[in-house]
């Protein structure tokens, strides 16, 4: 006995109604929930995480990522709503966040974190609209504020931080465009908006710190900096404009379109405004701040009967990649688009329409009603309320087929083979073929609303449900081969057998049927009337079967006994679906809640399970692989969920790896010719296009290498005039260095002639302020004698006042020991009194009980009853005995307090006596004041001292017009230093040039040595030819004597002495070696050149680079030159204004500062263009030296090489005929 395991493998599906649906965490990785899970899908991978949803919540409503892409808040609906946060590196919960006691509302609408992540922002919905501002790290609630309009209570539909402020929070809603900032605990609005018209505000996003883009539900958009309204942007406005007179636009026109989201980025925002369509504005620098450059829309659906009907969707939420290259919207058909930004730009510049495309694949809009799994592909077939009929592939988990119907599709059921599909519509059933990218009806049966239907196991039969009765078909004839009838009420189910001999099916009506399908007969039943059965399914041997349905329990039926073998409760908990595995080992239910439970099996009584949260609505139907690795499960949510499936034990059925699935697919004989003809035509335009292609790049490389000539004539040019340019600022340069030391010593001495005269005044300025020191001296004295007298009259008030205070109090403490003696007797006579009422009472308690007791014995059940009141006046005494001591506590406590009034009185006497104290101080104090009054004298002889100082500022003054000097002085030897960086670097490739001389000059010698041998060859075989024409002559004389056999012997005698020697043998084996080895040598010297050659384009190019790079180098210098004569002139003001101030106006001074300012402008350029002159020199040097190489290696491939050696005619002729 155990319970499976099932783990979420991959989710199809987009959940609606959820703020912010889709967000970015990596550039590769998205967030967005389906059913009852948050999903991090990966777009290259095409892989999923999950994060999920908390049991018992009613689905999430709002959904956002850090700033920092690190956590993700997701908000969910319940009794109390519940904000939880997850580590999305991790996946694991860092926090939940409830605020019952602030929020009214079951749900959240809008999430935001802050731009630094630390905080969280949250939108409560109606009725109360609160808005909290939490530390989540801390789960603290910081603030807490109502959003909405009290008077209206308006919706309010998002919330959003300032992206560069912690603080500043924007809230837009029904006629509410707010703007409030944190501050001391709490959330103030703040920024004064001016009075407009309200509008409904449906979105909003931050396009900086300080501006915001609201969209409207009437199509416009407003850009508000600071509260001002700046600007109003209609993004359809143009569009309209281009329309009119056609009858699309009068459609349009009726239609308003809304603003439903808006995302920012760096160059602008997106919006999306109108039916499928997405506006990009860009930055500009004029007033609009903003300008449209782009649209992009939804692209039309060709697999659906209106293909515009995709066109139609309202996009709800966008969002962007963190490197800003993808958009991705979601609509309200829960949809997922992209398109990359870049593409997005070259199609504005191409002029074409731009269009979305698909994320991923397209997902089901409404409630999944059919679902089934094939047996030879890993296929899965499932129909929605959408009109919408899809195939997928549950291995490679991608949309392989789907089509969208003219009428809703209720029921479907896959064919084994995985070649065909049966379709339940609302008039007929049809059957259609899978083709490879196409779903084509081929038979129709009139069967209407067949809300089930199911092909067997062997795929020969095919069940379909039509209200109460199950119709059985044969797939070849196509034929009916029985009805079922039995059933009072809608079937809900069916199941085949493995084997196919029968089929069982459940209904409304509470039975469960087992049929023979070939004939018709019931063969089992079981009917629980109380009970509305919602599905089926049956053990592997067919002997068990197990039904769920209303009544909240799993049920384990024997069909053939009718017999209920086990009930298993399930807490409340409605099962609408149930699945059984092909191996009999796992037993899996589908909630009403969406969630899916793992039983444990055998079943026991009381059940155990698993639950997994799954999905956020109802699960319709469930269906296992035929292999038993994974489980199907859809819902109401318009979700698929496929789960990876095993047994506790890790068991399941192992599959055939040799017989694997099924590759065959369905293609029409037609749409083969067509393909084949396509392909053939694209084959030949593809031919047509490389042609053109290469014209193309040849005609470019003409203009290119055309380009190319005409630039390299500019460039020299323009290096001739720098050189004569550098020429003339040389001697400029020398000319301003001569006139700037002349100027420079003569501003020398004229600066000591004015310290002179500066000192001289100085010391008649000291004279009168040391006269000023001597007369406030003499008052000073006088105000001492005025404060000492003021002091003796301080004394003797405060001795009065001493006096007086002291009989005052003496009074008041004699009052208050008077008091405190009439609280004495007070207590006594009380006391008095307690002790008398207490022996009065004592006396009257011992009367009554003698009284009792003489009554007792003669009325003995009158007395019981009496005895009950007596004991309740017993205790009405105690009552007062306990109120009397508690009486006589007080006057103890009154006592006490009194006791506490004399130690405070105490208390007043000893603060008396520190008052005397005080007063002893505030003397002391009076002596401080003296004591500041000597220090302020000694302040006014620091200001002597200043005024001392004073003649040393013209001083300072002078310094500081060094200073702003010394900076120019400074650049000047950067420039310099910049200039001998360069010279190194020249240098440098003189070096280089220099190694490439000396390696082209060993490659010379090199060649006139080859060229030696080729010369001694040409000799010798010179020489040989001599001797062959010798040999020849020799050998035709010797023909001659060809009758007569003996002078032909003595000819040939004579011939072979002549020409024939020893050393004959070596001599040709040395011509073999000398003809190897010159080979040799000559394909050496043949690959030395061609890598001279790569050399020298090589260096060539590196050459060019490098004087393109100093030409770089010349500008920006000239351009810092440029810039520093503008920091000298503006430095020349300022020595013009100091000069003013210290009244230097003579026409010298300003020839002399116009001499510096020259120099100081023109010196540094004409050094640089000096040491560029000689660098261009150096490069025209470099350039001849490469000309000259490459005409001497053109001679040298272009020299004749030596002719190849003749070989000699045959002699076997001549010899045969000798013979």
């Amino acid at each position: 006995m155990s319970i499976a395991v099932a783990m979420a493998r991959h989710i199809f599906g987009l959940k609606q109604g959820v703020s912010g649906n889709i967000c970015y965490h990596d550039e590769q990785t998205i967030v967005y929930p389906a059913g009852a899970n948050c999903i991090l899908f990966n777009i290259d991978q095409k892989s999923q995480k999950f994060i999920a949803g908390t049991p018992g919540s009613e689905g999430m409503t709002a959904l956002t990522v850090s700033p920092n892409r690190r956590y993700v808040a997701i908000a969910e609906k319940g009794e109390k709503p519940v904000i939880t946060i997850y580590d999305l590196h991790s996946l694991r919960k860092r926090k939940v966040l409830s605020s019952s006691e602030f929020v009214k509302s079951n749900e959240y609408v809008s999430l935001a974190f802050s731009p630094d992540s630390k905080y969280l922002v949250a939108q409560s919905g109606k009725p109360d609209y609160t808005l909290l501002y939490w530390t989540w790290e801390k789960s603290k609630v910081m603030a807490v504020q109502k959003t909405s309009n009290p008077n209206t209570n308006a919706p309010v539909y998002q919330v959003s931080f300032n992206p560069q402020d912690n603080t500043q929070l924007c809230v837009v809603g029904n006629g509410i465009f707010k703007h409030f900032r944190y501050h001391e605990g709490a959330l103030k609005p703040f920024l004064n908006f001016q009075k407009m018209e309200a509008h409904n505000y449906l979105c909003h996003a931050w396009v900086s710190d300080e501006r915001v883009v609201v969209g409207t539900d009437t199509g416009h958009l407003f850009l508000f900096e600071q509260g001002e309204a700046k600007n109003e942007f209609n993004p359809v406005q143009h569009k309209d404009e281009k329309k009119t007179g056609d009858e699309d636009a009068d459609s349009l026109a009726t239609i308003i379109p809304q603003v439903t989201a808006i995302v920012a980025y760096s160059k602008g925002f997106a919006c999306a405004c109108g039916p499928g369509t997405v506006h990009l504005y860009e930055k500009t620098d004029d007033k609009e701040y903003f300008k449209k450059t782009r649209e992009i829309k939804i692209p039309p659906d060709s697999n659906s009967a209106d293909p515009t009907s995709a066109q139609k969707q309202i996009i709800t939420c966008l969002t962007v990649s963190p490197s800003e290259e993808t958009l991705v919207a979601s609509t309200n058909h829960s949809q997922l688009y992209y398109i990359t930004l870049p593409s997005a730009d070259l199609g504005r510049s191409d002029g074409d329409q731009i269009y979305f495309e698909t994320l991923a694949q397209s997902f089901h809009n409404g409630q999944v009603l059919g679902l089934d799994v094939c047996i030879r592909k890993p296929l899965i077939a499932t129909c929605s309320s959408d009109k919408s009929v899809r195939i997928w592939n549950y291995e490679t988990c991608n949309l392989e087929l789907y089509r969208e119907f003219p009428e809703e599709a209720l029921s479907i059921a896959l064919h084994p083979s995985g070649l065909y599909i049966l379709v339940g519509f609302s008039d007929k059933l049809r059957l259609m073929n899978l083709l490879i990218d196409d779903i084509r009806t081929f038979k129709e049966f009139p069967m209407r609303t067949c809300k089930e239907c199911a092909f067997s196991n062997g795929g020969h039969l095919f069940a379909a449900v039509t209200s109460n009765i199950i119709q059985i078909f044969s797939t070849t004839t196509f034929e009916s081969v029985s009805n079922l009838k039995g059933h009072s009420g809608r079937v809900k189910a069916i199941t085949w057998f493995p084997d196919d001999s029968k089929i069982v099916s459940c209904g409304m009506d509470g039975a469960v049927y087992e049929w023979d399908p070939y004939s018709g007969k019931r063969t089992g039943d079981c009917v629980l009337k109380s009970c509305s059965y919602y599905g089926v399914a049956t053990s592997p041997d067919g002997k068990n079967t197990f039904a769920v349905g209303s009544d909240k329990t799993l049920k384990e039926i024997t069909l053939a006994e009718a017999n209920i073998l086990r009930q298993v409760e399930t807490q409340e908990t409605i099962l609408s679906s149930i699945a059984m595995s092909h191996s009999g080992r796992m037993l899996f239910c589908g909630t009403t809640k969406g969630t899916l439970w793992s039983m444990k099996f055998p079943l026991n009584v009381p059940g155990e399970w698993t639950e997994h949260q799954g999905h956020g609505a109802a699960i319709t139907k469930m269906k296992i692989s035929y292999d038993d690795q994974y489980l199907i499960t859809v819902a109401e949510d318009a979700s698929i969920i496929l789960w990876k499936i095993q047994d506790k034990d890790g068991r399941g059925l192992k599959r055939d790896k040799d017989f694997g699935w099924a590759e065959e697919i369905l293609i029409t004989k037609s749409d083969l010719e067509e393909k084949n003809t396509m392909m053939a035509d694209l084959k030949t335009r593809v031919e047509e296009l490389k042609s053109e292609n290469e014209y193309q790049l040849r005609l470019k490389d003409m203009s290119y290498n055309d380009k190319i000539k005409e630039l390299t004539e500019k460039f020299i040019q323009e290096m001739e005039a720098l050189k004569t340019k550098n020429q003339v600022l040389k001697t400029e340069k020398d000319k301003e260095e001569m006139k700037h030391e002349e100027e420079m010593q003569e501003i020398m001495e004229k600066h000591a002639k004015e310290t002179q005269d500066m000192e001289s005044a100085n010391n008649q300025k000291l004279m009168l302020e040391y006269e000023k020191f001597q007369e406030m001296q003499s008052k000073m004295m006088k105000m001492q004698e005025e404060y000492e007298r003021q002091l003796i009259e301080k004394e003797e008030s405060k001795q009065r006042d001493m006096e007086r205070q002291t009989e005052y109090y003496e009074t008041k403490l004699q009052e208050m020991t008077a008091k405190l003696e009439q609280a004495n007797d007070e207590s006594r006579e009380q006391n008095k009194e307690y002790e008398e009422t207490k022996k009065q009472i004592e006396e009257d308690s011992d009367r009554e009980i003698l009284d009792i007791k003489n009554n007792y014995e003669i009325q003995l059940r009158r007395e019981r009853e009496e005895n009950i009141k007596l004991k309740g006046e017993t205790g009405i005494m105690k009552k007062k005995f306990i109120s009397q001591q508690r009486e006589i506590d007080d006057h103890k406590e009154e006592i006490n307090r009194f006791k506490s009034e004399v130690s405070k009185l105490n208390g007043e006497k000893e603060k008396m006596k520190k008052d005397i104290q005080g007063l002893r101080k505030e003397i002391v104090e009076r002596d401080d004041t003296i004591q500041d009054k000597e220090k302020r004298i000694y302040d006014l002889k620091k200001k002597n001292q200043e005024l001392e100082k004073f003649k040393f500022v013209l001083d300072y003054k002078i310094k500081e017009l060094k200073k702003q000097i010394e900076p120019r002085e400074n650049d000047i030897k950067q420039m310099k230093d910049q200039i001998q960086e360069m010279e190194s670097e020249l240098e440098r490739f003189h070096k280089q040039n220099t190694q490439l001389e000396l390696s082209i000059k060993e490659l010379t010698q090199k060649l006139k040595a080859t060229d030696k041998e080729m010369h001694l060859e040409r000799e010798k075989v010179h020489d040989i030819k001599a001797k062959l024409k010798q040999f020849k002559t020799d050998l035709h004389n010797c023909v001659g004597y060809i009758q007569d056999p003996k002078m032909l012997k003595e000819t040939i005698k004579a011939l072979y002495a002549k020409h024939v020697r020893d050393d004959i043998t070596e001599s040709a084996s040395v011509d073999a070696d000398i003809q190897k080895e010159y080979s040799r040598q000559r394909e050496h010297l043949e690959r030395s050149v061609a890598s001279l050659r790569k050399k020298l384009a090589k260096d060539s190019e590196i050459h060019r680079a490098d004087n393109v790079r100093i030409m770089q180098e010349n500008v920006s210098l000239i351009k810092e030159i440029n810039d520093l004569r503008r920091e000298l002139k503006i430095a020349r003001t300022q020595i013009h204004d100091l000069e003013a101030a210290l009244g230097m106006h003579s026409k010298k001074n300003k020839n002399d500062t116009a001499a510096v300012a020259a120099f100081s402008s023109k010196g540094p350029s004409a050094l640089m263009q000096s040491e560029m002159e000689e660098k261009n020199k150096i490069i025209d040097m470099q350039k001849l030296e490469i000309k000259r190489l490459r005409m001497e290696i053109t001679d040298i491939e272009m020299g004749s090489r030596p002719p190849s050696s003749q070989r000699l005619p045959p002699v076997q002729p001549a010899i045969e005929s000798v013979g």
